[in-house]
């Protein structure tokens, strides 16, 4: 039943409604190209038991008709989402081990809409990369391949395992979370939609935080319909999260295919940075002239302080990583390095010097240096200033305009171990999404196209706060002008 794994969550919800196949059946095949991935790395761990004893229970609530939004979806769950009793690591030695006693709210209520979770995927270490590079598992690999060139390419991060298991077929959808582009930037990276919805819109709470006034939680999926209905189960009011905030959730799904007539599009000045790829620039073209035929009407804007977006993000997300990372000491949970119980300092310097990997010591020193006495006024209180700024262009720009359209990324997907000697190269990778995470607004990556290498290329439209309605409207328009039916050729299984 491998051509069960061909179907979106869309058809693959319509079938199971229809009974032409089961939930179990569903599950199996997605399990069983799980089992021929291994060469993609996309899974930390894998839980098959578990799923089929979900798909079981889906299989008993579809037949006596009590079926939930996601039911019998079988998915991947990024490995920052507690899980309960399955092991939850957030790719990093410190964490390896540890299972938490309790569901993250995000998982919890997929799980509690049917949803199969089939294992937890890979990412960058503490979700701190742009490529799926610093994992301590070792990094994911982009199912695409550049036309007649084998080379392993990256599946951007830090949810690249996610982005990867959904391109490969290996799941209907995943949960990524985005803190300055780590769901749009992979999802453009493998052809896929991402969504990283409004700050606060999906619980934080059970997530393993990294930047905890960025971080965002948001599906993963093969078509904007898919991510429409996997949204409208993961976000919800949360009173557990500070930050959650008091909305009904629309019926996402609802939105696709309304009128677009009357619309405007901005269209950013200051995102046509030197050296973009002249082909990046022409699909950013084409998906003006979609939305105009469609009845938007396209207009120029301009957001003066996004040269300053991608310093004010890496100091305010380090900082922020600094604090939060501070918990990790081999005391309560998680790795414990030290020659004697009785000296405490030299437990916390060895457990966090063996535990952490490279990018995650870089950013926590970083964000000490910004935090430190001396160094507080003159870096993080400036970039909060900036990020105000950026905001602030957002707001300005939504009384004339609906929705925002850019590129998601400044190229295609490059190669493993291009550019790990070059962290200001690999930051750069963000230029076009941080933006959003500081100014707390919803963007959506769609696929739109294909490089003269044959690799996907998308484009990001970014919405008003809690206006996905208009995002996921606008998405459809571009995914349906697009018409991006390109996949991955199959390799990996005869390489595992």
């Amino acid at each position: 039943m491998s051509n069960l794994t061909d179907l979106t969550m869309a058809e693959a919800r319509d079938g199971l409604r229809a009974k032409d196949f089961s939930a179990v059946d569903l599950t199996k095949a997605h399990l069983e190209a799980i089992e021929g991935a291994g060469a993609l790395n996309c899974f930390v761990t894998n839980t098959p038991d578990l799923a089929l004893e979900r798909a079981a229970q889906s299989d008993n609530r579809i037949g006596s008709g009590e079926s939930g939004s996601m039911e019998g979806m079988p998915i991947a769950v990024k490995d920052l989402f507690c899980t309960r009793d399955v092991q939850t690591t957030a790719s990093s030695h410190i964490l390896q081990g540890f299972t938490p006693t309790y569901e993250s709210t995000v998982s919890q209520n997929l799980i509690d809409d049917g949803a199969i979770m089939l294992g937890k995927t890979n990412l960058d270490e503490f979700a701190m990369g742009s490529s799926n590079e610093t994992s301590y598992f070792e990094p994911v690999v982009n199912p695409w391949r550049r036309e007649g060139d084998d080379t392993p390419l990256v599946p951007g991060g830090s949810s690249g395992g996610s982005s990867a298991s959904v391109a490969a077929r290996l799941c209907v959808g995943a949960t990524g979370t985005d803190t300055g582009g780590s769901i749009r930037q992979p999802a453009a990276f493998t052809g896929i939609v991402g969504v990283k919805p409004t700050y606060g819109r999906c619980s934080r709470w059970g997530i393993v935080a990294f930047a905890s006034s960025l971080d965002q939680a948001g599906p993963m999926t093969r078509t904007v319909r898919d991510a429409a209905i996997m949204l409208g189960s993961m976000a919800s009011y949360d009173p557990k999260d500070s930050t959650s905030i008091d909305r009904d959730v629309p019926n996402y799904e609802a939105e696709l295919g309304k009128d677009v007539r009357g619309l405007k599009i901005g269209i950013p000045t200051e995102y046509r940075v030197d050296g973009m790829d002249p082909e990046i620039e022409k699909l950013w073209s084409s998906g003006a002239d979609w939305l105009r035929d469609a009845g938007a009407e396209i207009v120029d804007i301009s957001l003066p302080h996004t040269k300053y977006a991608l310093p004010a993000y890496y100091i305010i997300a380090p900082a922020e990583a600094s604090s939060n990372l501070a918990r990790y000491d081999g005391v309560k949970y998680g790795l414990r390095v030290s020659e004697s119980d009785d000296d405490i300092t030299e437990l916390y310097e060895k457990t966090r010097a063996e535990g952490f990997g490279t990018e995650v010591k870089r950013r926590v020193l970083i964000g000490t240096y910004v935090l430190s006495a001396g160094y507080y006024d003159a870096y993080y209180i400036k970039a909060q200033k900036v990020r105000s700024l950026i905001a602030q262009d957002f707001t300005n720009v939504f009384d004339k305009v609906d929705a925002i359209l850019t590129p998601t990324t400044p190229s295609a997907a490059f190669g493993i171990g291009d550019r790990t000697d070059d962290p200001i190269s690999m930051y750069l990778n963000d230029v076009f999404t941080v933006t959003v995470n500081l100014a707390g607004l919803p963007g959506i990556s769609i696929p739109a196209g294909l490089d003269a290498n044959g690799l996907p290329l998308g484009l990001q439209l970014i919405g008003r706060a809690f206006d996905e309605q208009t995002l996921f409207r606008l998405g459809s328009v571009v995914e349906q002008a697009a018409a991006f039916k390109a996949s991955p050729v199959n390799w990996w299984s005869a390489a595992s």
